[in-house]
């Protein structure tokens, strides 16, 4: 390893220094040229710098940049910059210490300044130079503070170039963008003048945009603890404004009263806020849950999302002689969604009905009648029958496909889908086959979604553990894709005694059967599952556990799907014994599930809780502790094709190098 290179030290400013004029600022305004957009992974092939103080040019720095590899054609078309070019030219190790020794002492300025202290960092890290960390100054943000969208429609340099005057126009070569910017940076520092904004302090202060108030308001996250948890802010009628999660509650808090807090609403929301509450959670899914359901309970004006955790569209098969797939509110029975809007389900609906043969006609049918759509060659009922009218049961193959699907018992009709893109792509319809690409990506898509949160909520309880980051673990009660209890185990603390407690305290969940317990409930059977459902409370009998088997106690908890109520509830021991007695919603656990047709998929979970916690079990290291039954998804489920309809997205959004690399100037 080369030895580090030594570099003049950043030096402290006294407090007589702070407030230093503009004038008297010595900024170094740069301009890279590079392979590509990714620092980690392309190279710089050319710097230019220009240095000013009080409108003087002090010096320029300039040179060609050899990467190390071939340039890519894109990039050759938009810079002008030949592999050719830079053969000859010293690599970033020779260049760099010359730059940074240029730019000492000085603000750094640049045009996305993000884009080019990314690669100028990453260029420093591979050569042990230590980066002297300068204070920076990003002309776009600054032209977005000063600048209406009617005067400057786009902050690309070559438009902010010709709309304040800019005496050299960009080019994309290093050198004329950074004399570019430097008009840019002089004309906005004009522009601002006019405000009052006189030194360098009042220029970094004035670019976010802070006002006394907001920082005025920072006491708000002084008690705050340094802890996972929920914040609130209430407004002058204790009404909640805004409702966030945080990993650190007092720092993100904090965040909202300074200048890293640019969105325009959240100001304003600040602003009306007369205090911030909160609720510490013992980890970062218990934290999301409780967001999700405060969400839900207060519907706070200032979140723009998941505040109707329910509101969301369905496909289910209506209930009628000749079903057709319908967008409903409220899943019954076998159901697809949840889709953000109804478009969305419908166009999902008219791809799955094509390929089942699933009518979408109107027409009312009884179960004595015939379904007697004509053909057509373009649109048309998909029901439809060349050889004639289709009766009841010869129809009921195109609804069992339909079930066979949503629950994962075949994926014949996915197949057929992707059999068709073959096959117009083998005859040359490319147009055809793109468009039925995307409509069967967003049909597996949407079917993989729903199978992965089904097979979690059809779970009775499932106890999770995730690794802590410091030797301990997080552990998280699930009960049919509910969260029912949180809980930690810091590094020390015996781990299985915190998940005894844990469960000894978490919430009774109550499934939505649907139509299952409704059915089960008019047969009266004694035992059925329907029975522990409709009588929670209901007292019951219990034996003495079997031997090894752990008992833990289940207290509810108002809101929700929870009901109240303490009953003892007898876990199996780990080699899977069930001669132990089971009581009050826990007879659930020993008894057959009822058909998967019959039950909503969710069994009434919120999807987005249940998207919480799938998400939350997909993390590194997590486990499960124990599970009252395997977690498994449909083994002709939509999974397998989850790695295709990536492929697909990302085709069908994808842009090309010019454009990736002109988004980032």
């Amino acid at each position: 390893m080369s030895e580090p290179v030594a570099l003049p030290a950043a030096r402290q400013l006294a407090f007589d220094e702070l407030d230093t004029p503009l004038y008297d600022t010595t900024f170094v305004v740069v301009d890279l040229e590079t392979t590509g957009t990714s620092p980690d992974g392309d190279a710089i092939t050319e710097i230019g710098a220009v240095k000013v103080r009080g409108g003087e040019v002090l010096g320029e720095f300039a040179t060609l940049v050899n990467p190390g590899f071939a340039i890519p054609p894109a990039i050759v078309q938009i810079t002008g910059i030949t592999t050719a070019m830079v053969y000859e030219a010293p690599r970033i190790e020779a260049v760099l210490p010359g730059f940074l020794e240029f730019a000492a002492g000085a603000v750094l300025v640049a045009h996305n300044a993000r884009f080019d202290t990314a690669f100028l960092k990453a260029a420093a890290a591979r050569q042990d130079i230590a980066w002297p960390n300068p204070q920076v100054l990003c002309t776009v943000k600054l032209a977005r503070r000063v600048l209406t969208r009617d005067e400057a429609p786009s902050a690309r340099l070559g438009v902010l170039a010709a709309v304040l005057g800019a005496g050299t126009t960009p080019t994309h070569r290093a050198l004329d963008d950074a004399r570019a910017t430097v008009d840019v940076l002089h004309a906005l520092i004009g522009r601002v003048g006019n405000q009052g904004v006189h030194s360098l302090t009042e220029l970094l202060d004035y670019l976010p945009g802070v006002t006394g108030t907001q920082r005025a308001k920072r006491a708000f996250a002084t008690d705050l603890p340094a802890a996972p948890g929920v914040y609130l802010f209430r407004g002058p009628s204790e009404e909640v404004l805004y409702i966030g999660t945080a990993v650190n509650l007092r720092r993100r808090v904090r965040n909202y009263f300074t200048g890293s807090e640019t969105r325009g609403r959240m100001k304003e929301m600040v602003a009306l806020a007369i205090r911030v509450d909160h609720v510490v959670c013992a980890h970062g899914l218990e934290a999301g849950v409780r967001e999700l359901r405060l969400l839900a309970a207060h519907a706070p004006p200032y979140n723009r999302r998941s505040k109707f955790p329910r509101k969301g569209w369905w496909l289910t098969l209506s209930a009628e002689a000749f079903p057709r797939l319908v967008a409903v509110r409220t899943p019954t029975r076998t159901a697809l969604g949840p889709f953000a809007s109804r478009a969305d389900a419908v166009d999902v609906a008219a791809t799955v009905a094509e390929f089942a043969g699933l009518r979408t006609c109107s027409t009312r049918l009884t179960r004595a009648a015939n379904h007697a759509c004509p053909p057509a060659v373009v649109g048309g009922c998909p029901a439809a029958r060349a050889d004639g009218e289709l009766d009841a049961a010869g129809y009921a193959p195109a609804v069992h496909a339909i079930r066979d699907l949503f629950t994962g018992r075949s994926d014949t009709l996915l197949r057929a889908m992707l059999d068709r893109i073959e096959t117009h792509s083998t005859a040359q319809h490319f147009e055809a086959a793109a468009r039925l690409r995307d409509r069967t990506a967003a049909v597996v898509t949407m079917l993989h979604r729903t199978q992965r949160l089904a097979a979690l909520a059809r779970i009775p309880e499932l106890i999770v553990a995730v690794p802590d980051g410091e030797k301990g673990w997080e552990f998280s009660v699930i009960r049919y894709g509910r969260l029912a209890a949180a809980g930690t185990a810091p590094r020390g603390t015996p781990p299985m005694a915190v998940v005894d407690q844990i469960v000894a305290a978490a919430e009774t969940v109550v499934p939505d059967l649907g139509d299952a317990a409704s059915r089960k409930a008019r047969t009266g059977r004694p035992g059925s599952t329907a029975s522990a459902i409709a009588q929670p409370n209901a007292p019951s009998t219990t034996a003495a556990p079997a031997a090894g088997a752990q008992v833990a106690a289940s207290e509810g908890a108002p809101g929700g799907a929870c009901t109240a109520g303490r009953r003892a509830v007898v876990i199996p021991d780990r080699a899977g014994s069930t001669a132990n007695a089971r009581t009050g919603d826990d007879a659930m656990f020993s008894r057959p599930s009822p058909s998967e047709d019959d039950v909503p998929p969710l069994r009434g979970a919120s999807p987005a809780e249940v998207g919480v916690v799938a998400r939350w079990l997909a993390m590194p290291g997590a486990r499960i502790v124990r599970t009252s039954e395997g977690y498994r998804e449909p083994l002709h489920g939509a999974a397998r094709w989850v790695g295709w309809a990536k492929l697909a997205r990302t085709a069908a959004t994808a842009i090309s190098p010019e454009d990736e690399y002109l988004a980032q100037r």
